[in-house]
């Protein structure tokens, strides 16, 4: 069901044609940082995959990506993709990018399951990029130095917004804050994980949470993630479970955590078939991204996506995603965020 949350008394601090030069402005800065820090290079990337061939991100297991005949193909069905996670290795392997070195590109999608509100749309864009890694780097601390490296740039990219428009001033923390999700379970036994991220992240200001995918001590899951592309199921050097994770940053317009990005480190031939077997999808096995891996084809890799439009909307103090991107919107929440201080594109 879709929703909409209301803040009392918002006022956007932009009008349209600030907002406008803002998001140009923070695109074309973060991305450069972003570059500059992983040692990046663009490259393009595409909008559908054919279906079938294990490419396509599969999120939680539950979302039904957009389809469509090819004629051309005899029909043959290609699929929206869902984010890039595993064509993205596929084109390190096939770019031939050496180590210490990666790729980014502007991902562009279509979910047509989401649940509509202020942080979830029909459309998705963000910066999804992939690195090459070393064996011996499959650890957390090298997790945390590249979470650093991109929490650097957002850093700088807030203090660019504050040159441009001084009324929106710096809220982010310098440094970010780490979390195994057991421990955040162990800190909030009695709170929902929607709402350990909103406290821990009101309590830090910016929070990565490590270990997304994998069974807690509760028997559930922080939240869900595929099989075959993060690492949530290896045993790290400190005993916990997981090599990936969420960075959440608080919000003060909305009054809750926002997460900016996913990201981990990649699963190896030994991950993919023991994640697999946990989630009864042995037989991806035979599909094309998963026999290249597990052939040896694929190079170590890290990677994640990180929100565009969600990180405008924090940087410009939006309490809509629609205030940033065109899309569609049930006719009722257009009314009712326009009645608060809300103009959806």
């Amino acid at each position: 069901m879709s929703y909409l949350i209301k803040p009392t008394g918002y006022n956007a601090l932009l009008n349209l044609s600030q907002t406008e030069m803002g998001i140009k402005k923070i695109k074309d800065f973060f991305q450069q940082n972003l570059s500059s820090e992983l040692r990046l290079r663009r490259v393009t990337a595409p909008l559908f995959v054919l279906k079938g061939m294990g490419i396509n991100d599969d999120l939680n297991g539950t979302e039904r990506a957009v389809t469509f005949p090819i004629k051309d193909l005899d029909d043959s069905k290609a699929e929206i993709v869902h984010s890039l996670a595993k064509w993205k290795r596929l084109t390190l392997a096939d770019y031939h990018i050496e180590e210490s070195y990666g790729i980014y590109t502007d991902m562009n999608a279509i979910r047509s399951d989401e649940e509509l509100g202020n942080l979830h749309s029909l459309y998705v864009d963000q910066w999804d990029w992939e690195r090459v890694m070393k064996e011996d780097e499959r650890n957390l601390d090298f997790l945390k130095e590249i979470v650093r490296r991109i929490y650097a740039a957002m850093v700088r990219t807030e203090y660019l917004v504050y040159e441009m428009f001084p009324q929106i001033r710096p809220t982010l923390p310098q440094h970010i804050h780490f979390i195994h999700s057991e421990d955040l379970l162990q800190k909030y036994p009695t709170f929902t994980a929607k709402e350990r991220e909103d406290a821990i992240a009101k309590e830090y200001g910016a929070v990565f949470i490590i270990g997304i995918g994998c069974p807690l001590s509760d028997g559930r899951k922080h939240d869900g993630r595929a099989p075959d592309y993060d690492d949530w199921s290896t045993i790290a050097e400190n005993g916990q479970v997981g090599l990936n994770g969420d960075l959440l940053v608080w919000d003060d317009v909305l009054n809750r955590s926002m997460e900016l990005s996913s990201m981990g480190i990649r699963v190896n031939k030994e991950a993919l078939l023991r994640q697999l077997a946990i989630c009864n999808a042995e037989e991806r096995k035979s599909l094309y991204f998963h026999k290249r891996l597990l052939n040896g084809e694929l190079p170590q890799s890290i990677g994640g996506g990180i929100g565009q439009s969600r990180l405008c909307m924090f940087y410009l103090r939006k309490a809509h995603i629609g205030e940033i991107q065109a899309s569609i919107w049930p006719e009722e929440m257009r009314k009712e965020a326009k009645s608060a201080g809300m103009h959806l594109i």
